[in-house]
C-alpha cells in the first residue's frame, strides 16, 4: 500500500488527543453516515482503559478458533502479518469469528500481540475473546473484545483483507478506527477533512454549555434556544 500523506498522519495524531465521544458527535455534525452506524455494541470492551486513545487503520481478518471447518496453514498466518507489515500505520488488527462456539475463541495472546506490534500495530479489536491480559498490558498494546479466556483452542486465520461485522460495526481493510474506554468509531473517510473543524466545534459548544450549567444561579430556562443549537 502506499504511504498515507503528512496531512493524514498530523490528522491521526490530533485524533489520539481526542476522545471518542467527542469524534463521534463531530462525525454526526459532518452528515456523513447514519448516526445508528459506525459504533459496535456494549459487548466490546476496552480491556485496558489505561492505555488511553486508540488510532489507527484497520487489518482484517476471519478467524476459526473452536471448531475445525478450515485447515490451520502458516501461509493464511503470514498472509496476515504482510497484511499489517504493508497497512498505512499505525495499524489496528480487526478480527472476526467465523466458527461456533464465540465464548470459548481467543483471538490473540502474547505471540499474536508481539508480532503484531513489532510489524506496526497500536491494537486488536476482537468480536470474541483474547488472554495474556498482563503480558499484552506491558507491551501497551490496546485490546478490545468481549473478555478473555485461558485457552486458544483451534486457532487459526482463514483468510485476511476481507470486511468483518464485529458485534454491530462493519469494518473494511483500511478504514480509520478510533477507540477509547468509551467504545470504538469508525471514522467514515467521506469529508474526513473537515473532522477536525467538526471537532472543535463540538467542544466550543460544550463549553459554552459547561460556563452556563456551572455558573451560580443556573436555572433550566437559561437552556432554551441554547441546547441544541
Amino acid at each position: 500500500m502506499s504511504a498515507h500523506s503528512n496531512d493524514e498522519d498530523d490528522l491521526i495524531a490530533f485524533l489520539r488527543t481526542i476522545d471518542t465521544p467527542t469524534v463521534a458527535n463531530a462525525i454526526e455534525m459532518l452528515e456523513v453516515c447514519s448516526r445508528s452506524e459506525g459504533f459496535p455494541s456494549l459487548d466490546l470492551r476496552c480491556l485496558f482503559p489505561e492505555l488511553g486513545v486508540m488510532c489507527g487503520y484497520a487489518v482484517t481478518a476471519h478467524v476459526e478458533t473452536v471448531t475445525n471447518a478450515n485447515p490451520k496453514t502458516e501461509g493464511a498466518f503470514l498472509d496476515l502479518f504482510e497484511a499489517v507489515e504493508q497497512s498505512p500505520k499505525p495499524a489496528v488488527v480487526v478480527m472476526q469469528e467465523i466458527g461456533e462456539g464465540r465464548d470459548r475463541a481467543a483471538h490473540s495472546g502474547e505471540v499474536m500481540s508481539t508480532i503484531f506490534s513489532s510489524l506496526g500495530a497500536v491494537g486488536l479489536i476482537s468480536d470474541c475473546a483474547v488472554r495474556d491480559l498482563s503480558a499484552v498490558r506491558k507491551l501497551r498494546f490496546h485490546y478490545f473484545a468481549r473478555g478473555s479466556v485461558s485457552s486458544h483452542a483451534n486457532f487459526r486465520i482463514v483468510r485476511s483483507n476481507v470486511p468483518c461485522e464485529v458485534l454491530g460495526i462493519t469494518v473494511h481493510p483500511g478504514d480509520l478506527l478510533h477507540g477509547d474506554e468509551n467504545g470504538i468509531i469508525n471514522v467514515p473517510a467521506r469529508n474526513r477533512q473537515s473532522l477536525r473543524d467538526a471537532i472543535q466545534q463540538i467542544l466550543s459548544a460544550e463549553r459554552k454549555i459547561f460556563d452556563l450549567a456551572r455558573a451560580p444561579g443556573f436555572k433550566a430556562a437559561a437552556l432554551r434556544n441554547r441546547f441544541l443549537h
